[in-house]
């Protein structure tokens, strides 16, 4: 005799049956049948594989993807479990409701996940089923891994190169690439005679480098590829690709003369300007009158020309007497572009260092840099009435308005003196990958250049050097009016070392 159950809450009854084949009550589903005897007729995981294997590369840390996608992904992540359930090909009869990991040892090349799954049985009943999938990780190695084993890894090449006789382009443009993580698809950078070559495994990463060199520094590019195999059964080419980047041949602190066609698109400048900083694009300065202008890439290859001195032919003044030029009279100079706020014109008289002492003669010129030089100054400067340019547009001008002498910039005495005061470095790149001498004096003239221009080191980033002191007292500098950079301006180097556990006694 069979009791008959009424709910508590409305007074409900519930009919319940027997099992058909164990006789256990329950209540009623469309198979007649319970739980356990269910799962010994019927198994929805049918189909679906227990054991797998994931293709895991040692050299990059990637797992293959079918057919051919290698994906980076860490242990028990998301992007692991969804790798692992792709490879599971009859999961898609069945509803997933949960998947997980089971822990396993990370050393034992084994993964575990643990799925649920729902199953519709037997005329509409659905059953609940739980159940681990093991999956075994194989080694292999992937497609590029292989390249750089069989010394044949590169299939892009970016050539970058300027025809300038000083390097603090480069040396620009290596801080530009660390600050950016330029290099982080590279395989290789190899420095030559007037540049550099970086390598790449994909066009697509070259053209990636291709388009952050156009975009910071003032250039042009051609592009050429080699046939190196062809599958004529499968029509596939395989080819190497070649960037030919060439950056505009001026570096900073150098002198230049204008074409004629130029100068008119620049508002009216002189033709011969001073070169005070390059970025993204070139930025003039007239020495006489301050008026500035900014050339880019485009203008320059349309009518291109070439420096008429180089930072290498720098002499050394020093001041005797300055006048500054009043606001009313800077209004009657010629020319209809923008003039530099910063920068004050003013009459100067100097003479060579070298001849200080032995004549009286002195050298009257017009610079840009009156409001940093006073009487008694060192400046760095270009003899350019004593020199001998060759230069088509230097030959057209009226030798009537050609400077004596082109003042650069201030000189702040000994060098060496500035080296050891300085209290900061900067990274370079992978001392195996590049050879970049940090020792040479054109490295030391683009260290000097940080420091004097906050504009030019706003894309560059510095760090502190903890092996040496920062001066405290005004009277443990040197110089103090030499230009330094604070230490809001530097960023903490991050050093992670290994040490050891000490007791506390």
């Amino acid at each position: 005799m069979e009791y008959i159950d009424f709910a508590a809450n409305f007074g409900e009854e519930k009919n319940r049956i027997l099992c058909c084949q164990c006789g256990t009550s329950i209540e009623p589903n469309p198979a007649n049948m319970c739980v356990a005897c269910l799962r010994t007729q019927v198994d929805i995981t049918e189909g679906i594989p227990k054991q797998a294997t994931l293709y895991f590369c040692k050299g990059c840390e990637r797992y293959l993807q079918p057919p051919a996608e290698w994906v980076p992904c860490a242990l028990e992540s998301r992007e692991l479990l969804s790798l692992c359930l792709r490879k599971l090909k009859g999961l898609n009869r069945v509803k997933l409701v949960d998947a997980g990991f089971v822990w396993t040892e990370p050393h034992s090349k084994r993964i575990k996940v643990k799925l649920t799954v729902h199953g519709e049985v037997l005329g509409g009943a659905v059953l609940q089923q739980v159940f681990v999938v093991e999956f075994t990780v194989s080694h292999q190695m992937c497609d590029d891994c292989h390249r750089v084993e069989a010394q044949d890894y590169w299939r892009a090449l970016v050539q970058v190169r300027q025809k300038a006789e000083n390097k603090k382009t480069f040396y620009y443009l290596e801080q530009l690439i660390l600050k950016h993580k330029a290099h982080e698809n590279t395989l290789g950078i190899k420095p030559i005679h007037e540049g550099l070559d970086f390598f790449f495994s994909t066009e697509a990463h070259a053209r990636k480098m291709v388009d952050f060199l156009t975009s910071v520094l003032p250039c042009r590019y051609q592009h050429s590829k080699k046939l190196i195999s062809h599958d004529i059964h499968s029509n596939i080419y395989n080819y190497k690709f070649t960037y030919s980047v060439e950056i505009v041949p001026l570096s900073k602190d150098s002198v230049v003369c204008l074409p004629k066609r130029l100068t008119q698109q620049l508002g009216g400048i002189n033709p011969i300007c001073l070169v005070y900083r390059v970025t993204n694009s070139v930025h003039l300065i007239d020495a006489s009158t301050a008026q500035i202008a900014e050339l880019s890439s485009t203008n320059f290859w349309r009518y291109p020309f070439s420096s008429i001195c180089n930072p290498k032919q720098l002499t050394e003044y020093i001041v005797m007497d300055l006048e500054l030029i009043r606001e009313h009279d800077r209004k009657s100079f010629p020319g209809q572009g923008a003039v530099s706020n910063k920068h004050l014109i003013a009459d100067v008289w100097v003479v060579r260092a070298a001849e200080l002492g032995v004549t009286e003669n002195t050298i009257h010129t017009r610079t840009h840099l009156g409001h940093i030089l006073k009487p008694g100054d060192s400046v760095l400067g270009y003899a350019l009435g004593d020199s001998n340019v060759n230069d088509t547009n230097l030959e057209k001008l009226d030798t009537s308005k050609i400077p004596d002498v082109i003042l650069v910039k201030k000189f702040y005495g000994n060098r060496a003196a500035r080296r050891r005061e300085r209290n900061w470095k900067l990274k370079h790149l992978a001392e195996d990958n590049t050879n970049i001498n940090t020792g040479a004096s054109d490295y030391h003239e683009f260290l000097d250049d940080l420091e004097e221009d906050p504009v030019y080191r706003q894309n560059v980033n510095i760090f502190r050097d903890r092996n040496k002191q920062i001066a405290v007292d005004i009277d443990d500098m040197e110089d103090p009016d030499e230009p330094r950079i604070t230490l809001e301006e530097m960023l903490d180097d991050l050093c992670i070392e290994d040490t050891e556990m000490t007791e506390v006694q």
